[in-house]
């Protein structure tokens, strides 16, 4: 998911992560609280003060979210549920859980365990700017731990939104996945609310946008956006996980595809394979020989005055472990596999025989068909 991150420590078994988009979130944030938020609580101080002020303000604020996620983290770990690390990004902060909760009741304690931990956090540093206000009044550090205080509890209340993938949806998914025992139904209710909320929140933010308030409104749209995305992309997983459960590449396949000799020209594989036939992965096959494939990637390193006079022998891409799965390969495990090599066509082989491919077109394709049939009342 963050392929830029870089890990920065390990705490308690966990690796803590930074991706590089954390940098400008930092600097924003300790922008606006040394230039605008502390001088208008506490006028009358020096910028360096203010400055000083906003840096510790924000590195204590990122340490707080990483609490918040280490509870996540923490709760998920003791119910066999491995964690990739936690990662602080532009828009927080993510644990990143190898697989999804095995129960309605754990995805809720693991759901939950963010938001008591800010809530918790909050009541600390108001305890502690009380403790503070009493022994020396009021000073910097008291406004930094009432900030803190405050800002916790905005995080907490945020989270506690009924809007997937945020805590409160999460909740809500928990919930709805204990009533029907669906979870691919609960996913379901649970990113469209998450969807009316991003639509929401970016309605909010082009509004302040034409009042003027622009650094406001484009953040809202940003938060909006990436809400909109996540929630449909966890539907869409959830929807694979559901979808794939228990079947094999040989189930999704194209079995018998169109295979192409190595005699053949570009041109004529150009014309009569890739146009005619709509195929743009082709095994190249002598004899019944499995060679390897061809396919448009391995096409465009070729320029077309010379496609007449290059033979498919001439360049097709060879035999290699990464290009063949075997048949009896977990499709979730397929899925797995593209999405950390980034690879997406595949030759199906058995014992040096080529019984299929498949790419992930075919597998969006199936999934696809998969969400429409769920649906036929709206769909047609």
């Amino acid at each position: 998911m963050f392929s830029n991150s870089v890990k920065i420590f390990s705490f308690a078994g966990f690796d803590i992560k930074l991706d590089p988009s954390w940098l400008l979130i930092a600097a924003l944030i300790t922008w606006s609280l040394a230039q605008q938020y502390f001088p208008s609580t506490m006028p009358g101080l020096s910028q360096q003060t203010y400055l000083l002020m906003g840096v510790f303000a924000m590195l204590c604020f990122f340490a707080s979210l990483l609490l918040h996620e280490m509870s996540h983290s923490v709760v998920a770990r003791h119910f066999g549920i491995e964690i990739k690390g936690i990662t602080l990004f532009l828009f927080g902060g993510v644990a990143e859980l190898e697989a999804e909760p095995k129960s309605a009741e754990v995805e809720l304690l693991v759901a939950i365990a963010g938001p008591l931990m800010s809530l918790l956090l909050s009541l600390g540093f108001w305890i502690l700017a009380g403790v503070s206000t009493l022994a020396i009044g009021s000073s910097p550090l008291t406004e930094v731990l009432s900030y803190l205080s405050m800002i916790n509890l905005v995080l907490a209340l945020f989270n506690l939104v009924p809007a997937f993938p945020l805590d409160g949806g999460r909740v809500l998914r928990a919930w709805l996945w204990h009533r029907h025992g669906d979870i691919l139904r609960a996913t379901e209710t649970a990113a469209k609310s998450g969807t009316i909320f991003a639509m929401v929140l970016m309605f909010f933010g082009v509004l302040a946008l034409f009042q003027g308030i622009i650094a406001a409104g484009i953040w809202q749209i940003m938060i909006g956006l990436f809400i909109l995305a996540a929630a449909r992309s966890s539907y869409q997983h959830q929807l694979a996980q559901s979808v794939f459960a228990n079947k094999s590449v040989r189930e999704l396949m194209v079995a018998d595809p169109v295979v192409v000799s190595p005699g053949m020209t570009l041109s004529a594989f150009v014309n009569t394979v890739m146009l005619q036939k709509h195929v743009q992965f082709v095994p190249v096959v002598e004899d019944g020989a499995l060679l390897g494939h061809m396919d448009a990637g391995v096409l465009a390193s070729i320029d077309r005055e010379n496609w007449a006079n290059t033979q498919v022998g001439d360049v097709f891409a060879g035999l290699e472990n990464a290009s063949m799965v075997s048949p009896d390969m977990a499709a979730q495990d397929l899925m797995s596999h593209i999405s950390k090599t980034g690879r997406r066509k595949f030759l199906v082989v058995d014992d040096h025989k080529l019984l299929g491919v498949i790419t992930l077109a075919d597998l969006t394709d199936y999934l696809r068909m998969a969400d429409i049939l769920r649906h036929p009342q709206t769909n047609g």
